[in-house]
């Protein structure tokens, strides 16, 4: 094969990859512009809305656990399709399921498809790209957050024109898009084999590992903080006198930024080894952005989305690649991303519902945006002992076993 072989199918693959990441929000971020919407027209109170984001990203958390028998029953490129076309199947779905019991089920299947392909998503591209995956991991979230971005702008002028209904169905139509383009990949990159055919790198019990978990509760409280805001940002917006379609595009410019942030981060983060200084001007930004919604949510609303999607944009794709940064090995890398990034969303799961809770019983999310300043204080104590030397150390105990 020549190098400009190689070149375009390395760039084939990236886009495939990006196809597929674009589609991995929407299912969740349709929901929060329609909020209302959708506890008019079903039995959801406030929770129940907060449960519709909170179970994908639980069973997104679930799903990750169990990389290593998903890679085996199916091999990390079969099973990213297999995860792709239930995402869209769970969309489509949503125009027959829309009562309250079938927006739950739909929820629970695109959790499903979305943690199929987050938990071996890393594995391969850690795989395909070996020294630059850093990179194209930056790039994979940034997409991810790509499509979360076009899905918040225009779900809630979607439901204006075409119904509630057909707005959360639309999301089917890219992930078939996303499937079609992942399924060409394939047939010009033989990667189809499960990693535990291909590589016989030793299993490494993470969780014996302090670090293991720090990492996981890291991911798991910044993953929450988007979580959160991309459940309930327009609702807050709404309450305080705000239209739908205002609020939505306020989250949608949240998700823009944190979008061209994550694409900076990541074109450039190849130049910071030590990732702790990125990591604390996220983590500073972050709380700033949350200060404003406490204190003037409608006097500095510019500010407080401006903060918000420059510090979550930095922190989401840093956060994977942190983790990434631990282990060498392309089998452990999958492994160790699906224990982090499993754990962690479970954890992050719990910000929606717990912000529904609070909305039910105080009329108010105000309560919801001081936790989580709370637990990104948490946060910044956390990042001060990610340093360079402390990933050779990981390893070094992890390869002592």
């Amino acid at each position: 094969m020549t190098r400009e072989d190689i070149t375009n199918n390395q760039t084939l693959i990236i886009i495939a990859i990006m196809a597929v990441a674009l589609n991995l929000r929407p299912a969740i971020a349709a929901i929060g512009p329609l909020a209302d919407i959708i506890e008019t027209y079903t039995a959801l109170n406030s929770s129940g809305v907060g449960l519709l984001s909170t179970l994908p990203i639980f069973f997104m958390g679930l799903g990750a656990l169990c990389v290593r028998f998903l890679r085996y029953l199916l091999g990390e490129t079969r099973g990213i399709s297999v995860g792709i076309g239930i995402i869209s199947a769970s969309c489509i779905g949503r125009f027959w399921l829309h009562t309250d019991i079938g927006l739950i089920i739909t929820a629970i299947g695109a959790g499903i498809g979305i943690a199929t392909v987050q938990a071996l998503m890393p594995a391969f591209i850690k795989r395909s790209f070996s020294i630059d995956a850093g990179r194209i991991i930056g790039f994979y979230s940034s997409a991810i957050v790509g499509g979360a971005v076009v899905a918040a702008a225009t779900t809630a002028e979607f439901a204006h024109f075409f119904g509630w209904v057909n707005a959360l169905t639309f999301w089917g139509v890219p992930a078939i898009t996303g499937l079609a383009l992942w399924l060409f990949m394939q047939t010009t990159h033989n990667n189809n084999q499960p990693a535990a055919a291909t590589n016989t790198a030793p299993n490494t019990h993470y969780w014996q590992h302090s670090r293991s978990w720090s990492l996981l509760v890291f991911f798991g409280i910044g993953t929450g903080a988007f979580m959160l805001i991309l459940a309930w940002l327009p609702a807050f917006y709404v309450a305080l006198g705000k239209s739908q379609e205002f609020s939505g595009y306020l989250l949608a410019s949240f998700t823009l930024i944190e979008l061209v942030t994550a694409l900076i981060i990541s074109t450039y983060i190849n130049r910071y080894p030590d990732r702790r200084a990125p990591l604390l001007i996220a983590l500073i930004l972050v709380i700033a952005g949350l200060v404003c919604l406490i204190t003037a949510p409608l006097q500095l609303t510019a500010i407080a989305i401006g903060l918000l999607g420059i510090g979550i944009g930095l922190l989401f794709p840093l956060s994977l690649i942190i983790t990434v940064d631990h282990v060498n090995d392309p089998k452990q890398a999958g492994d160790f991303s699906a224990f982090v990034t499993g754990g962690g969303y479970i954890i992050a799961s719990i910000m929606p519902l717990l912000a529904g809770w609070i909305r039910d019983q105080f009329a108010d999310l105000t309560q919801a945006w001081v936790v989580m300043a709370l637990g990104i204080g948490l946060l910044i104590i956390m990042a001060i002992r990610y340093s360079p030397e402390s990933y050779l150390h990981f390893r070094q105990k992890s390869n002592s076993q």
